[in-house]
């Protein structure tokens, strides 16, 4: 079946001889290619994370300074209501105390104006009485 002759070490020569030469020339070249490949993959996924993180980080930082600002802005808001509530009831207050003169000043207007009528009318119903009674008495009976 098998020879042992000199072919098979032979043979077993020129396959060592191949696998060195393929692995000098080929295998060799073809890894240093792939690790390479492999080394600027994983360079790059690396980066890639970084910039991710730096950008989850700014995300947060924004979204902090966003929270900040907009409980900024409610307080604002909130004192600008109140401050607005406090200049109209002191406006209301105002207004009220002005009403309230005008009104006194009304009142003492009609007061003045009725004790001027009714002293006018009192005159008057005296004139109007002494005319009637010096024509139904004769105004030598009137004094």
């Amino acid at each position: 079946m098998f020879d042992f002759d000199a072919t098979l070490p032979f043979m077993a020569l020129q396959f060592i001889v191949l696998a060195f030469v393929l692995n000098a020339i080929f295998y060799k070249p073809l890894n240093k290619v792939l690790d390479e490949r492999a080394d600027y993959i994983r360079q790059k996924e690396e980066d890639a994370r970084e910039r991710l993180a730096k950008a989850n980080e700014l995300t947060q930082q924004y979204e902090q300074q966003i929270t900040d600002a907009r409980r900024q802005s409610q307080e604002v808001i909130a004192n600008a209501q109140v401050e607005a509530k406090r200049l109209a009831a002191e406006k209301i207050a105002v207004a009220q105390q002005e009403a309230q003169h005008q009104k006194e000043a009304a009142a003492q207007e009609i007061e003045t104006q009725r004790q001027s009528a009714l002293s006018s009318l009192e005159r008057e119903v005296d004139a109007l009485s002494h005319q009637i009674l010096s024509k139904l008495l004769g105004p030598e009976l009137i004094k």
